[in-house]
């Protein structure tokens, strides 16, 4: 099992970029795809993003498609989420999880567990 902290969220302006990172400790992290998440106030817990362990494969909500970027560096064992052209509805808490069952492309929030506390973006005019 895999702990995980996010951070690099923060405010920014409509249009702007950040870049979101979760870190893993424990030696496994290279051996678990990797996903983002994100949930606002009163809402259930949307899939984002996810990686598989390698980083040879990802897959993304229709919602974010070509302006969200995820990669990892298993040597770091870090997960990144470039986040770009950001809009108002962007804003919420990013969470990263690592994915705890088998197959891939579901982005299913029970598919994934070891949830990290999340990190705030905010998206000003």
């Amino acid at each position: 099992q895999v702990q995980l902290v996010e951070s690099g969220g923060g405010l920014v302006q409509a249009g702007g970029s950040l870049r979101l990172s979760c870190a893993a400790s424990g030696r496994t992290f290279s051996s678990y795809a990797m996903g983002w998440f994100r949930q606002a106030p009163g809402k259930e817990r949307e899939f984002v993003a996810a990686i598989s362990w390698s980083g040879g494969s990802t897959y993304y909500a229709d919602s974010v498609k070509g302006r969200f970027t995820i990669s990892r560096d298993n040597a770091k064992s870090t997960v990144y989420l470039q986040l770009n052209s950001l809009k108002h509805e962007d804003k919420t808490v990013y969470y990263c999880a690592a994915q705890i069952t088998r197959g891939w492309g579901s982005g299913a929030v029970t598919d994934f567990g070891s949830w990290g506390q999340g990190t705030q973006v905010t998206v000003s005019s």
